[in-house]
Parts: C-alpha cells; structure tokens; sequence
C-alpha cells in the first residue's frame, strides 16, 4: 500500500467506563475519605507517619517530574535502563495514570497549548468563566469522554518494552503504594493503628497532594503568575507551584524551552533539577539538556503573542 494511503492515526479514543469510574473514586473518594479520618481523629501526625508522609510524597512526586516529564516525555536526559524502570514505577505510584497515558496526555497538551484540543487548558474547550475554567484544568478534564491516542502522541514508548511492562502492570503498583506504607507503619510501630495511621498518611494523604501538586501545573500555572519569553500560549511560572511541585511550577519556562532538563533556567528552586543534577555527577544520567544563556536572550528578544 503507498505511503499516502495510511490513515492518519486518530488524535484521540473514547474512555473507558472502567477509566472513568476509577478516575472518580480517586477524585472524590480520597477526599471523602480524608474528611471522615479528620471527623474521626484517624489523622494521627505521629513523627512516624509525618517521615512516611514526606518520603512517599518526594518519591512518587519526582516520580513525575522527573520520571515522567523530563525523562520519558521530553527526553531531557538519559539514564541507565534500571533507572528509568524505577522512575516509571514511582511515577506510576503516584496513581496518576501508567506512563505511556500520562506521557501521551501531555504530549497533547504540548502540541495545542492553550488551542482547542489542549485536554486541560483552562482557556479553552470547556462551558465558560475563570471559576469553571479552573476546576476544568485542575481535574475536571480528567473526566473527558476522549483520551489521547498512544500510538499518535507517545509511539516510541509503545515500543520500549521495559515501559510496556510497567504500563500493563499499572493496577498492581497502584496497589503496592497503598501496601507499602501499611506495612512500613505495621513493622515500625507492630501496631495495626501505626499501619492504617501510615496507610492514611503515606498512601491517601500523599497522593491527595501529590495529584493537586500536579493538577496546579495545569490550572494554577495557566492563569497566575509572571511571563518573561514570547510562547504564544497563557503559562505562567508560579511560585506556590514551584514549591509543592517540586520546580514543576516554572511552567512558562518549560513551555519556551520544553526540552529543557532545569525549568527554573538559572533559579535554583527546583528540586527535580537537584535530582538530575545528582545524577550527572554521579554518572547515572548524561545528554542533559542545558539552555545557554544566548539561547535565552534570544527567546527574550522574540516579540510577545498575547498580553500577559
């Protein structure tokens, strides 16, 4: 068959009931769940469970931003296949979706930042208003009839077998990031309050912040905050977002250099950028993209698209 009689691969595929009814019990369940644990004094802020708490939370938190932004989706630096398998777990136990989903979903959003077909853009493609388009791009787009097409926005992991095998395995890790800080909190403690005060800790509190660290990128980095290069798109670098991000918040410097391995492009809070860094000298990653300072002169001597 000629070259030209391939059909273009579609951008998106319907979502699955199963995906959706999952998506709302993460939503809404963990929030639930967190009210009734503060009604019920379960909240237990032991140094224990607040140690736990923190660990989880910089595990599976670089787990994304490193892992699964700069790492598999940008491709901002190599590693060594053992370390990109384990940063593709820790991102999965995030339970923000497995890698191949996450990376395509962003992939997406890159390609139509703030257009129509941007999945989470708070500007466009949802029903009016900055409260509406807020809550659109901090969660509610999780909920869209359509997802990215793997094979149109992430072909390359979907031949990268190491990834495919976490990818297929994502319910079970999942899992494992609730068991994991049960078990730690039993060990420790050899009570079962110090596991479920663990398990409350380490796995729904840690992923409640976790995914509205994440969620912020979207919505709170796309609508407040300063704008110093020419995009063509509404990001912002946010300071609140930057801290609990974990360096993420520099969105609108990750959006005029996504290729980019330091977001911060010279500012030094960014902890993800600590992480690569760590792993450059230690020789466990290499090719880390740098920006030079001429490139940044010169993206600031662009003129501007839109009003910031």
């Amino acid at each position: 068959m000629d070259r030209t009689d391939v059909p273009e691969i579609p951008e998106t595929h319907p979502a699955s009931l199963t995906y959706r009814a999952a998506t709302a019990g993460v939503v809404f369940g963990l929030p639930a769940l967190l009210l009734q644990a503060m009604r019920k004094r379960w909240l237990m802020a032991t140094p224990i469970n607040c140690f736990i708490f923190v660990v989880t939370y910089l595990v599976t938190g670089l787990g994304v931003t490193v892992g699964y932004h700069r790492l598999l989706t940008h491709k901002s630096f190599e590693t060594t296949p053992l370390i990109r398998k384990i940063f593709a777990i820790f991102g999965s136990a995030a339970v923000q979706g497995s890698p191949v989903d996450w990376v395509a979903e962003h992939h997406k959003h890159h390609t139509y930042a703030d257009e129509e077909g941007d999945p989470h853009s708070p500007h466009v493609d949802h029903k009016g208003g900055l409260f509406r388009g807020f809550i659109h791009a901090h969660f509610g787009w999780l909920f869209n009839k359509e997802r990215a097409t793997r094979e149109r926005f992430a072909p390359y992991l979907l031949k990268d077998p190491d990834i495919m095998a976490i990818h297929r395995r994502f319910p079970q890790i999942v899992l494992a990031s609730y068991v994991v800080p049960f078990a730690g909190g039993l060990i420790v403690t050899r009570k079962l309050r110090g596991g479920l005060g663990a398990l409350l800790w380490g796995g729904v509190l840690r992923i409640f912040f976790v995914h509205h660290a994440t969620w912020s990128v979207n919505s709170l980095s796309h609508m407040y905050g300063e704008r110093r290069f020419q995009t063509g798109d509404e990001s912002r670098n946010n300071l609140l977002v930057v801290l609990f991000g974990l360096g993420e918040g520099w969105h609108h410097n990750h959006h005029a250099f996504p290729r980019s391995a330091w977001h911060g492009l010279g500012n030094w809070l960014d902890p993800s950028w600590w992480l690569i860094l760590a792993l450059e000298k230690s020789g466990l990653a290499w090719d880390v993209v740098r920006i030079t300072p001429e490139e940044i002169e010169k993206k600031l001597a662009e003129p501007e698209l839109i009003a910031a």
